[in-house]
């Protein structure tokens, strides 16, 4: 467990959580943030800016929620200087909270996109509507009549 390096910083997905307020964790403006943040998403959303040079730590609590095993991501700062031109952990999480929350938007629509769409013309299963079986031959039920 590496607990303090100068040459590198630490981001824990909850710092982007829009569900959190400042005061419980969160570290980044709501137009920033995401909802539900995990620790493979905070990865991807980092390549994404840019940056190639990062740890993950799975299953690690964050000291002040020790209830979720959320896990950390450490980031070189010498990549963050290469990539993004500064070192500044306020910056860097700005960052990172704007691209994944404009990735976290396209994919919402997209899939509204294709609900709206309907299914593809080709594909029969999706566009078939469910019909009950009707069973053939002795395990077939007869109706019951009622008796007044």
């Amino acid at each position: 467990m590496t607990d303090h390096n100068p040459d590198r910083i630490v981001l824990w997905p909850g710092y982007f959580n829009v569900k959190l307020s400042r005061t419980q964790g969160r570290r980044v403006p709501k137009e920033s943030a995401v909802s539900d943040p995990t620790l493979d998403t905070l990865a991807l959303a980092a390549r994404k800016v840019g940056l190639t040079k990062m740890k993950r730590e799975a299953d690690i609590r964050h000291p002040k929620r020790a209830s979720q095993k959320e896990g950390r991501l450490w980031l070189s700062k010498k990549d963050l200087q290469a990539t993004l031109g500064t070192t500044s952990k306020e910056a860097v999480m700005q960052t990172i909270g704007s691209k994944w929350r404009s990735q976290q938007r396209e994919l919402k629509e997209q899939e509204i996109a294709a609900k709206q769409a309907g299914p593809k013309a080709g594909d029969k299963q999706a566009r078939s509507q469910r019909k009950p079986v009707k069973l053939k031959g002795p395990k077939r039920q007869k109706k019951q009549k009622w008796k007044h």
